[in-house]
């Protein structure tokens, strides 16, 4: 699989040595909308349809995991997790489901009755804090810590269920804590592991030394196959880069959030990752539903998506300025195929989306004979020109209505 944007007219010096990550590499994504996602403080819990929607969106992006929430917060977190469990069941959909647990029986025992009325194999992610400034806080010792993990873990795997063991802010832990805690839960019965940059402190060479301390201390002399899960937040705006370097480090899978929602700034953002994982050829798969996954999560959760946001914000492949959108016109007439290329990294037809040429106060007049051209209106020099100069005299992008009224008034005169 090659990267989209390798073609005779671009030189990619993405590609000019060997790739961080080697072709080939498959990687796994779980979607923390529904649970870590749902904990920032300015959304709005989605209906238990709402949830079902932005689920089937899941999949239809062919996202492979996804957390359907922490059914130990109390009734109403119970009910909307076995209702995903019940969906993700009857439909025989393909994404797998976990739930989020604190490392106590009350948190993963109502995982495991979901799990047997809705008939479906749900993962019990169960976590603890583990860096020194939070055993500070909480007055807990490591010895504590491995007591809770080992009797956590073995609870969940007598109770049939598939134990993914996580400690929370283990890029600030320190090396012998990381290898006793993981160490135990896997000698518990754990099966996945998730190295937590809970506070986004991680740098990528962070994520990087973490990930491969991991996998040479504790991974590979468990003699166990083990799934090692990286799950980042955005707080230094480093997560999607921590993502990719925990990748290139060994990690299998990562966690991420549509429109990067979850605690404070939020978790490493879902459709990114989706994006880049795309365009660096790691993944092959339909994602024209890419901006209907994002805007239905922001509408459930009334949040808004801000309109320069990469890939699936408003104007994320609109231009009025006169020279990059004399340059996409060109390309419209000269060499199709460069359209998504000669002003954009991010090929708009890979996610459903075209590029949008408009007017404003920064336009020539190839925006306006191209908008004529596109809306089927017949260009002549009065009109052109009346639509260029009540564009110069406006402080923004004008609307169509407003071009259509111009075009009309041109008419009757």
């Amino acid at each position: 699989m090659t990267s989209p944007t390798n073609n005779e007219w671009i030189h990619d010096w993405n590609l000019a040595s060997a790739p961080a990550i080697p072709p080939g590499t498959r990687v796994l994504l779980n979607d923390e909308t529904l649970r870590d996602g749902l904990q920032n403080p300015s959304v709005q819990d989605p209906s238990i349809g709402e949830k079902i929607e932005i689920l089937h969106l899941m999949e239809s992006l062919g996202i492979d995991s996804v957390n359907i929430g922490l059914p130990g917060a109390g009734a109403r977190a119970i009910e909307h997790t076995e209702a995903l469990a019940r969906e993700i069941a009857a439909n025989r959909m393909k994404i797998r489901p976990n739930c989020a647990a604190r490392t106590v029986e009350a948190d993963i025992l109502p995982i495991a009755e979901i799990s047997q009325r809705a008939g479906i194999a749900i993962e019990a992610a169960t976590f603890l804090g583990s860096s020194p400034i939070r055993r500070l806080v909480e007055d807990w010792t490591v010895d504590h810590l491995e007591r809770t993990t080992e009797k956590a873990v073995k609870f969940a795997v007598s109770h049939g269920l598939p134990s993914m063991y996580v400690t929370e802010d283990t890029i600030r832990t320190d090396p012998d804590t990381v290898k006793r805690l993981y160490s135990t839960a896997i000698r518990s019965g754990a099966r996945a592991i998730v190295l937590c940059d809970t506070v986004g402190h991680a740098t990528p060479q962070g994520a990087l030394n973490l990930v491969k301390f991991v996998i040479e201390e504790v991974v590979k002399p468990s003699r166990e196959t083990i799934r090692v899960d990286w799950h980042g937040h955005c707080d230094r705006g480093l997560a999607i880069a921590n993502s990719l370097w925990a990748i290139a480090g060994g990690a299998d899978c990562v966690h991420a959030a549509a429109n990067s929602l979850g605690e404070r700034v939020g978790n490493t953002p879902m459709e990114l990752m989706l994006v880049n994982l795309r365009l660096m050829g790691l993944i092959d798969r339909d994602l024209s539903r890419l901006k209907d996954y994002c805007e239905k999560v922001a509408k459930a959760t009334h949040t808004t998506i801000p309109p320069n946001y990469p890939v699936i914000g408003r104007d994320a492949f609109r231009t009025a300025t006169g020279v990059h959108a004399a340059a996409i016109i060109k390309a419209y007439k000269h060499a199709p195929t460069l359209v998504d290329s000669v002003y954009s990294g991010v090929p708009s037809h890979l996610f459903g989306l075209d590029q949008i040429i408009e007017i404003g106060p920064l336009s020539g007049k190839s925006n306006v004979l191209f908008w004529l051209e596109r809306h089927g209106i017949p260009a002549n020099d009065v009109l052109v020109n009346r639509i260029f100069d009540a564009a110069k005299q406006s402080a923004r992008v004008l609307t169509d209505s407003e071009l259509q009224a111009l075009c009309a008034e041109a008419a009757r005169h």
